[in-house]
């Protein structure tokens, strides 16, 4: 250990034991391995805030452009590793803990997986945050802070049982809460003309207030923002009906408040479910367009300049409805012309596409959504007329009309999203090549015919990172050897690799870390399941959660 990382060693172990004594509240002795891990989060988190702050301002003193990237999901995973290893940290850890009897790799084990996503979405959403941070691009994530996630897998006797995510039993050390940045989200009432203008009054009120995590780029260079929101009842407790004995019904608009951010994706079979879904969506997307706006106009003035500032990026059609909630702000809060705030509105917004299959875009039964959203269904309405009018005077024909309308009138009628969204965004994109061009002919044929140019493709990637270096140090060492290490900074380095395709030794050294990862995770499944799998088989796992 050179002289700087025996100094590195000794602080960090010294942060760890204040913390411990201090902030956790426990001595050497007492200490349990939970409080140990505790301790060991708070501390590298210290190291994080100081970056986080510098990030912070550096992008206001640049005034730059930043990204608003909003989805419902974001599968984070476990963070301690991934923070230790951007931080260029894991062997200080190693060596601060090792001297207390304890294994870092063992403590990384204690941390849960954070419940605020369930698959690809979600993933693609926590690489770009930490792709984001790590190409030095100033930017925000937004979601909601699930309680309980989507779903706690069991299977007993060859079938799923569902049981709720816990993640939250100990907390988490690595969020603030940021009760400061909190807003009024509305639900229902109605809409009245006052002077030029009209008016939403809503007849339900909720507060959103945030609760942000660092996200850290490779190398430290920029700390970003991951800001969830949590829902609490203006009135938590009414407290004459708790005196008069109703004490389950004092607490009901706290319970209903609750609701909004306990399960991703609660099922949707019943119209209870349904208008749970369209509360949750608007509910994470409203907080997030007032937040954005609220610091714009804060730091810049002028609501016109929003598209210079901000790139608003929706991760699928679940936060759709920010289009109709960024017209309502600047055509009722702020004042600006309908025609004004739609080209302001379309110059700041893109969105990503992620299915093709008709039944999978995302609509609402529009009695619903009118009901709960009576301002936003006539913006929509009236976003709709031009996006008619347009394609009319396109020559459009009235099968393609009907196609574009954001407005599903066969049946009962329904709100399209993804038709709100590709109208409200100046770029739609795809996620695969072969998906964007299938984009294209089929489910946005018509809209792309009216609005040639907006779709292209963005081909999903991973973080390397977390992927390459943290899930497989054994390869990542060979080809350190092979290639050099400008592949941890630059992963198109990883292309020198096709140089060396027919190098036999190699070749081996690669199939000896792959084997050496199967009987790794033999070993790991005969612990966990009593059942002895044959390192020489071939291995076809899933790692996700069964579907209904």
């Amino acid at each position: 250990m050179s002289q700087k990382q025996s100094a590195m060693h000794s602080d960090l172990e010294a942060r760890i034991i204040d913390v411990l004594r201090h902030r956790v509240g426990k001595d050497e002795r007492a200490a349990k391995q939970h409080d140990w891990f505790t301790a060991a989060v708070l501390s590298l988190r210290d190291a994080i805030i100081d970056r986080w702050m510098e990030s912070t301002r550096r992008t206001y003193d640049e005034g730059g452009k930043r990204v608003y990237y909003l989805s419902l999901e974001f599968l984070i995973g476990r963070l301690l590793r991934d923070a230790l290893s951007n931080m260029g940290m894991t062997r200080e850890m190693q060596e601060a803990l090792r001297d207390h009897g304890l294994d870092l790799a063992e403590l990384e084990q204690l941390e849960p997986d954070a419940a605020l996503g369930n698959g690809g979405l979600g993933r693609l959403a926590a690489c770009f945050m930490e792709s984001l941070a790590s190409l030095d691009i100033p930017a925000y994530g937004y979601g909601i802070r699930y309680v309980n996630g989507m779903f706690r897998q069991r299977i007993v006797d060859g079938w799923q049982v569902e049981l709720p995510e816990t993640w939250l039993a100990h907390g988490n050390p690595w969020e603030f809460d940021r009760r400061e940045s909190s807003y009024r989200i509305g639900f229902g009432g109605e809409v009245v003309a006052e002077g030029d203008g009209v008016s939403w009054h809503p007849a339900e009120e909720v507060e959103a207030y945030a609760v942000d995590t660092p996200v850290v780029g490779w190398r430290g260079k920029r700390v970003n923002t991951l800001r969830l929101w949590t829902a609490a009842s203006l009135d938590p407790l009414k407290l004459d009906a708790f005196n008069a004995g109703d004490h389950f019904g004092a607490l009901a608009d706290q319970v209903r408040a609750d609701s909004l951010v306990r399960v991703l994706y609660p099922a949707d079979s019943s119209a209870a479910g349904q208008e749970l879904r369209l509360r949750q969506e608007y509910f994470f997307s409203a907080a997030s367009i007032q937040d954005i706006v609220r610091r714009h106009v804060q730091y810049e003035g002028d609501i016109r300049t929003l598209p210079d500032k901000a790139a608003i990026q929706l991760n699928d059609t679940h936060p759709a409805v920010a289009v109709a909630e960024l017209m309502r702000l600047m055509v009722d809060i702020h004042g600006l012309e309908f025609n004004e705030a739609w080209s302001l509105t379309q110059q700041t917004v893109a969105y990503t596409n992620h299915t093709l299959l008709p039944e999978a875009l995302e609509s609402w039964h529009l009695p619903l959504f009118e009901r709960l959203l009576p301002r936003h269904m006539q913006i929509i309405y009236a976003i709709n007329s031009r996006v008619l009018r347009e394609a009319r005077k396109a020559g459009l024909d009235d099968g393609s009309i009907a196609a574009i309308s954001l407005i599903d009138e066969g049946g009962e009628r329904r709100v399209r999203m993804a038709n709100l969204a590709f109208a409200g965004a100046h770029s739609i994109n795809g996620v695969a090549a072969l998906h964007t061009e299938l984009m294209k002919s089929t489910v946005f044929s018509d809209l792309n015919a009216l609005y040639p140019g907006r779709i292209n493709n963005k081909t999903n990637g991973v973080t390397p990172r977390r992927w390459l270096q943290q899930c497989n140090p054994g390869l990542t060492a060979i080809i350190r050897d092979a290639i050099g290490d400008k592949f941890l900074d630059d992963a198109a380095e990883l292309a020198e690799l096709n140089k060396l395709a027919g190098d036999a030794a190699l070749g081996e050294r690669i199939a000896e870390v792959k084997r050496s990862n199967k009987v790794a995770l033999s070993e790991q499944l005969k612990k966990l399941t009593g059942v002895r799998l044959d390192p020489d088989a071939m291995f076809d796992v899933q790692i996700k959660r069964i579907h209904e």
